[in-house]
Protein backbone atom coordinates (compact mmCIF):
# COMPACT_ATOMS: atom_id res chain seq x y z
CA UNK A 1 0.00 0.00 0.00
CA UNK A 2 1.16 3.41 -0.92
CA UNK A 3 1.49 5.92 1.76
CA UNK A 4 -1.33 8.72 1.75
CA UNK A 5 -0.04 12.11 0.77
CA UNK A 6 -2.13 12.96 3.68
CA UNK A 7 -4.23 11.96 5.92
CA UNK A 8 -6.93 13.77 8.47
CA UNK A 9 -8.07 11.42 11.28
CA UNK A 10 -11.25 11.57 13.61
CA UNK A 11 -11.42 15.32 13.11
CA UNK A 12 -14.10 17.19 15.23
CA UNK A 13 -15.00 20.81 15.86
CA UNK A 14 -16.96 22.72 17.78
CA UNK A 15 -18.52 26.35 17.68
CA UNK A 16 -19.85 27.14 21.09
CA UNK A 17 -22.78 23.91 21.61
CA UNK A 18 -22.83 23.28 17.75
CA UNK A 19 -19.89 20.77 16.31
CA UNK A 20 -19.51 21.78 12.83
CA UNK A 21 -17.22 18.63 12.02
CA UNK A 22 -17.93 15.24 13.88
CA UNK A 23 -15.18 12.75 13.66
CA UNK A 24 -14.47 12.70 10.21
CA UNK A 25 -11.39 10.82 8.40
CA UNK A 26 -10.75 11.87 4.89
CA UNK A 27 -7.44 10.97 3.18
CA UNK A 28 -5.75 12.12 -0.14
CA UNK A 29 -2.89 10.03 -2.51
CA UNK A 30 -0.57 11.71 -4.67
CA UNK A 31 -1.21 12.72 -8.25
CA UNK A 32 -5.01 11.90 -6.80
CA UNK A 33 -8.62 14.47 -6.74
CA UNK A 34 -10.87 14.07 -4.01
CA UNK A 35 -14.43 15.95 -4.24
CA UNK A 36 -15.71 17.65 -1.36
CA UNK A 37 -19.73 18.17 -1.32
CA UNK A 38 -22.58 18.85 0.61
CA UNK A 39 -25.51 21.57 1.13
CA UNK A 40 -24.07 24.81 2.62
CA UNK A 41 -22.94 24.19 6.28
CA UNK A 42 -22.65 20.32 5.52
CA UNK A 43 -19.00 21.19 7.23
CA UNK A 44 -16.96 20.56 4.27
CA UNK A 45 -15.31 24.14 4.04
CA UNK A 46 -14.82 24.35 7.94
CA UNK A 47 -13.07 20.61 7.43
CA UNK A 48 -10.96 22.11 4.89
CA UNK A 49 -10.15 25.31 6.87
CA UNK A 50 -8.75 22.94 9.43
CA UNK A 51 -6.43 21.97 7.22
CA UNK A 52 -5.31 25.41 5.80
CA UNK A 53 -4.60 26.65 9.23
CA UNK A 54 -7.62 28.68 9.43
CA UNK A 55 -9.23 26.52 12.30
CA UNK A 56 -7.84 24.38 14.78
CA UNK A 57 -9.60 21.34 15.31
CA UNK A 58 -10.79 20.43 19.27
CA UNK A 59 -10.20 16.45 18.41
CA UNK A 60 -8.31 14.62 15.91
CA UNK A 61 -4.99 14.23 14.31
CA UNK A 62 -3.00 15.36 10.91
CA UNK A 63 -0.61 12.95 9.05
CA UNK A 64 1.25 13.88 5.43
CA UNK A 65 3.70 11.59 4.15
CA UNK A 66 2.80 9.36 7.04
CA UNK A 67 4.08 11.75 9.98
CA UNK A 68 1.41 13.43 12.41
CA UNK A 69 2.06 17.27 12.00
CA UNK A 70 0.63 20.30 14.12
CA UNK A 71 -1.22 22.47 12.24
CA UNK A 72 -2.45 26.04 14.37
CA UNK A 73 -2.29 28.44 11.89
CA UNK A 74 -1.89 29.01 7.34
CA UNK A 75 2.46 29.23 8.20
CA UNK A 76 2.20 25.49 9.74
CA UNK A 77 0.29 24.99 6.83
CA UNK A 78 2.43 26.23 3.77
CA UNK A 79 5.21 24.91 6.02
CA UNK A 80 3.54 21.53 5.21
CA UNK A 81 3.39 22.57 1.37
CA UNK A 82 -0.48 22.93 1.47
CA UNK A 83 -1.85 25.88 -0.30
CA UNK A 84 -5.35 26.97 -0.65
CA UNK A 85 -7.09 28.84 -3.44
CA UNK A 86 -10.31 30.22 -1.56
CA UNK A 87 -13.50 31.41 -3.79
CA UNK A 88 -12.33 34.93 -3.67
CA UNK A 89 -8.90 33.98 -4.87
CA UNK A 90 -7.77 36.45 -2.41
CA UNK A 91 -5.99 38.43 -5.57
CA UNK A 92 -5.12 41.94 -5.03
CA UNK A 93 -7.08 43.62 -7.65
CA UNK A 94 -4.70 46.63 -7.84
CA UNK A 95 -1.65 44.75 -9.00
CA UNK A 96 -0.64 42.88 -11.63
CA UNK A 97 -0.03 39.23 -12.00
CA UNK A 98 3.65 38.81 -11.09
CA UNK A 99 2.82 41.26 -7.67
CA UNK A 100 -0.10 38.72 -6.86
CA UNK A 101 1.67 35.88 -7.37
CA UNK A 102 4.57 37.01 -4.70
CA UNK A 103 2.31 38.86 -2.63
CA UNK A 104 3.41 38.33 0.88
CA UNK A 105 6.65 36.92 -0.13
CA UNK A 106 8.10 39.45 -2.73
CA UNK A 107 11.86 38.77 -3.96
CA UNK A 108 14.14 41.26 -3.69
CA UNK A 109 17.66 42.73 -4.69
CA UNK A 110 21.04 41.82 -2.86
CA UNK A 111 20.35 46.17 -1.76
CA UNK A 112 16.92 44.28 -0.30
CA UNK A 113 14.71 45.96 -3.02
CA UNK A 114 11.61 44.34 -4.47
CA UNK A 115 12.74 42.85 -7.55
CA UNK A 116 10.12 43.03 -10.09
CA UNK A 117 11.90 42.40 -13.33
CA UNK A 118 13.09 38.76 -11.60
CA UNK A 119 9.41 38.32 -10.33
CA UNK A 120 7.93 38.53 -13.65
CA UNK A 121 10.44 36.60 -14.97
CA UNK A 122 9.46 34.23 -12.64
CA UNK A 123 5.77 34.33 -13.52
CA UNK A 124 6.34 34.19 -17.20
CA UNK A 125 8.26 31.09 -16.27
CA UNK A 126 4.88 29.10 -14.26
CA UNK A 127 2.86 30.48 -16.69
CA UNK A 128 4.08 28.99 -19.41
CA UNK A 129 3.99 25.94 -18.00
CA UNK A 130 0.45 26.50 -16.73
CA UNK A 131 -1.56 28.38 -19.31
CA UNK A 132 0.90 29.38 -22.54
CA UNK A 133 -1.68 31.60 -23.59
CA UNK A 134 -1.58 33.98 -20.94
CA UNK A 135 0.19 37.14 -21.69
CA UNK A 136 -1.24 39.83 -19.60
CA UNK A 137 1.17 40.04 -17.25
CA UNK A 138 1.41 44.51 -16.65
CA UNK A 139 -2.45 44.74 -15.96
CA UNK A 140 -3.83 44.84 -12.93
CA UNK A 141 -5.73 41.35 -12.35
CA UNK A 142 -8.84 43.16 -11.53
CA UNK A 143 -9.09 43.57 -15.69
CA UNK A 144 -8.61 39.72 -16.26
CA UNK A 145 -11.41 37.01 -16.95
CA UNK A 146 -12.58 35.00 -14.46
CA UNK A 147 -10.18 31.92 -15.56
CA UNK A 148 -7.03 34.59 -15.77
CA UNK A 149 -7.68 34.89 -12.18
CA UNK A 150 -7.93 31.45 -11.65
CA UNK A 151 -4.62 31.04 -13.70
CA UNK A 152 -2.71 33.40 -11.44
CA UNK A 153 -4.02 31.76 -8.21
CA UNK A 154 -3.20 28.31 -9.18
CA UNK A 155 0.65 29.75 -10.54
CA UNK A 156 1.03 31.38 -6.94
CA UNK A 157 0.52 28.04 -5.11
CA UNK A 158 2.07 25.84 -7.42
CA UNK A 159 5.39 28.26 -7.45
CA UNK A 160 5.85 27.56 -4.25
CA UNK A 161 6.07 24.30 -4.02
CA UNK A 162 1.98 23.16 -3.12
CA UNK A 163 2.32 19.11 -2.86
CA UNK A 164 -1.55 19.46 -1.44
CA UNK A 165 -4.10 21.81 -2.64
CA UNK A 166 -7.14 22.88 -1.44
CA UNK A 167 -9.41 24.14 -4.66
CA UNK A 168 -12.79 25.97 -3.16
CA UNK A 169 -15.30 26.28 -5.85
CA UNK A 170 -12.96 26.86 -8.62
CA UNK A 171 -14.84 26.98 -11.30
CA UNK A 172 -18.05 29.27 -9.98
CA UNK A 173 -19.45 31.90 -12.17
CA UNK A 174 -17.17 31.12 -14.89
CA UNK A 175 -18.29 30.89 -18.17
CA UNK A 176 -18.18 27.26 -20.34
CA UNK A 177 -14.59 27.75 -22.22
CA UNK A 178 -13.00 29.18 -18.99
CA UNK A 179 -14.55 26.56 -16.73
CA UNK A 180 -12.73 24.17 -19.19
CA UNK A 181 -9.16 26.13 -18.89
CA UNK A 182 -9.45 25.62 -15.37
CA UNK A 183 -10.34 21.53 -15.41
CA UNK A 184 -7.30 21.18 -17.65
CA UNK A 185 -5.10 22.82 -15.12
CA UNK A 186 -6.76 20.39 -12.65
CA UNK A 187 -5.56 17.30 -14.47
CA UNK A 188 -2.49 18.82 -15.57
CA UNK A 189 -1.35 19.04 -11.97
CA UNK A 190 -2.66 15.96 -11.00
CA UNK A 191 -0.42 14.76 -13.57
CA UNK A 192 2.50 16.32 -12.06
CA UNK A 193 1.86 14.26 -8.74
CA UNK A 194 -0.11 16.90 -6.69
CA UNK A 195 -3.12 15.98 -4.29
CA UNK A 196 -5.94 17.98 -5.01
CA UNK A 197 -8.80 18.57 -2.41
CA UNK A 198 -11.93 20.39 -4.68
CA UNK A 199 -14.96 21.51 -2.87
CA UNK A 200 -17.54 22.02 -5.30
CA UNK A 201 -21.46 22.15 -5.78
CA UNK A 202 -21.33 20.88 -8.83
CA UNK A 203 -22.04 17.17 -9.13
CA UNK A 204 -21.08 16.40 -13.01
CA UNK A 205 -17.93 18.53 -12.25
CA UNK A 206 -16.72 15.83 -9.64
CA UNK A 207 -17.66 12.73 -11.76
CA UNK A 208 -15.30 14.26 -14.52
CA UNK A 209 -12.45 15.23 -12.36
CA UNK A 210 -12.31 13.63 -9.38
CA UNK A 211 -11.11 10.09 -8.53
CA UNK A 212 -13.04 10.00 -5.26
CA UNK A 213 -15.82 11.78 -3.58
CA UNK A 214 -16.64 12.67 -0.27
CA UNK A 215 -20.25 13.60 0.87
CA UNK A 216 -20.96 15.35 4.40
CA UNK A 217 -23.84 16.60 5.55
CA UNK A 218 -24.66 18.24 9.21
CA UNK A 219 -21.03 18.01 10.66
CA UNK A 220 -20.24 14.32 9.14
CA UNK A 221 -19.04 11.90 6.56
CA UNK A 222 -21.78 9.98 4.98
CA UNK A 223 -19.35 8.38 2.69
CA UNK A 224 -16.16 8.19 0.60
CA UNK A 225 -16.62 6.72 -3.11
CA UNK A 226 -14.52 6.14 -6.19
CA UNK A 227 -16.49 8.06 -8.81
CA UNK A 228 -16.22 4.84 -11.03
CA UNK A 229 -18.30 2.57 -8.43
CA UNK A 230 -21.36 5.30 -7.99
CA UNK A 231 -23.35 7.36 -10.42
CA UNK A 232 -23.96 11.20 -10.20
CA UNK A 233 -27.74 10.01 -8.27
CA UNK A 234 -25.90 8.18 -5.71
CA UNK A 235 -23.92 11.12 -5.27
CA UNK A 236 -26.87 13.66 -5.36
CA UNK A 237 -28.99 10.89 -2.91
CA UNK A 238 -26.03 11.28 -0.08
CA UNK A 239 -25.97 14.64 -0.13
CA UNK A 240 -30.21 15.56 0.03
CA UNK A 241 -31.15 12.07 1.98
CA UNK A 242 -27.42 11.68 4.20
CA UNK A 243 -27.28 7.94 2.98
CA UNK A 244 -25.19 6.36 1.37
CA UNK A 245 -26.56 4.21 -1.32
CA UNK A 246 -23.47 1.88 -1.62
CA UNK A 247 -23.69 1.14 2.27
CA UNK A 248 -27.35 0.20 2.01
CA UNK A 249 -26.53 -2.07 -0.78
CA UNK A 250 -24.24 -4.09 1.12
Amino acid sequence: MTTPLLEMKNISIRFGGIKAVDNVSISLMPGEVVGLLGHNGAGKSTLIKILAGAYKADEGEIFVDGKKVEINNPRDARAQNIETIYQTLALADNLDAASNLFLGRELTTPFGLVDDAKMEAESRKIMARLNPNFNRFSEPVRSLSGGQRQSVAIARAVYFNARILIMDEPTAALGVHETAMVADLIKQLKAQGLGIFLISHDTREMMELCDRVSVMKNGQLIGTERVEDVTEDDILSMIIMGKNPKREAA
